[in-house]
């Protein structure tokens, strides 16, 4: 098997955690070999072992989410939905075959609008969310249409459209709720609205969507899961699912409701500790 890992936070690749997994897997007759870009990935990879929190996750999924391979989140973070494993359990899983696979959807976002680039300058794909941000201090006019039907406007400092999978992430925070992965719809979540009688919208994951904006300050961000630009005004966010979906390797012991209990300590009373 050949097993690429991908690191981003340069201190850990010399954790002990880390380098002993490593040799673990080496000295079990694995080939692995280190990815920092798409140009690094060798042919015939099997696998990916994103090695850090979901933050570096997300960054594995941009480099190989479109050219099918397999990611498998090993958690050196904080709180890891995505990359939720312990580095102990990734090797036996790995040697009994003890795992599968799931398919995550992933949203492709293009701009539309005078010199606009139709597909974005950045990779345009995201597993959790395309956003837009108010830029400056003026609230933003958000025109939402979905598969052609406009939505009243919001008013807000900004909008999330998430997969069930970023369900858990920035949606979470701004309100929006909490899907299981398979459910197989998107949410619209705004952020701080100023009309106090919307809320989060749940639709279709086939839903196109389309987002428009105004503002006094002409311009806006837009963001792809960790990765932002900025916008104007005059242009529309196409999203929409990608032709393909992310491959993420489960490990059998693992499970989104174990990892909404233990790390965000869902159900946790004090009255249930007596």
């Amino acid at each position: 098997m050949k097993i690429g890992y991908f690191i981003l936070n340069d201190g850990l690749r010399e954790d002990p955690s880390v380098t002993g997994l490593l040799s673990d897997l080496e000295a079990a007759s694995y080939s692995v070999y280190e990815i920092r870009s798409k140009s690094d990935v060798l042919p015939e990879t099997d696998l990916v072992l994103s090695m850090g929190g979901d933050g570096t996750f997300l960054s594995a999924a941009h480099i190989v989410s479109d050219i099918g391979i397999p990611i498998l989140g090993v958690n050196y973070g904080r709180i890891g939905f995505l990359c939720e494993n312990r580095p102990e359990e990734v090797l036996r899983a790995l040697m009994e075959g003890d795992f599968s696979i799931e398919y995550r959807t992933v949203l492709n976002a293009t701009l539309k609008g005078p010199n606009a680039r139709r597909n974005i300058g950045m990779l345009p794909y995201s597993v959790n969310e395309v956003a837009i941000h108010r830029k400056g201090p003026s609230v933003l006019g958000i025109r939402v249409t979905l598969n052609g039907e406009t939505l009243p406007t919001y008013w807000a400092d900004g909008l999330i459209v998430s997969t069930c999978s970023g369900s858990t992430a920035y949606s979470l925070s701004a309100g929006g709720p909490i899907c299981m992965p398979d459910t197989k719809v998107l949410i619209i979540t705004p952020i701080a609205p100023h009309n106090l009688n919307v809320r989060p919208l749940v639709i279709p994951e086939s839903t196109k969507v389309d987002i428009a904006f105004e503002s006094r300050d002409g311009v806006a961000t837009m963001s792809t899961d960790n990765q932002t630009m900025e916008i104007e005004q005059d242009w529309t966010i196409h999203v929409e699912m990608a032709q393909f979906s992310l491959k993420r390797i489960r490990l059998a012991e693992s499970g989104f409701v174990r990892a909404l209990t233990s790390r965000l300590f869902w159900g946790e009373d004090m009255r249930n500790n007596g």
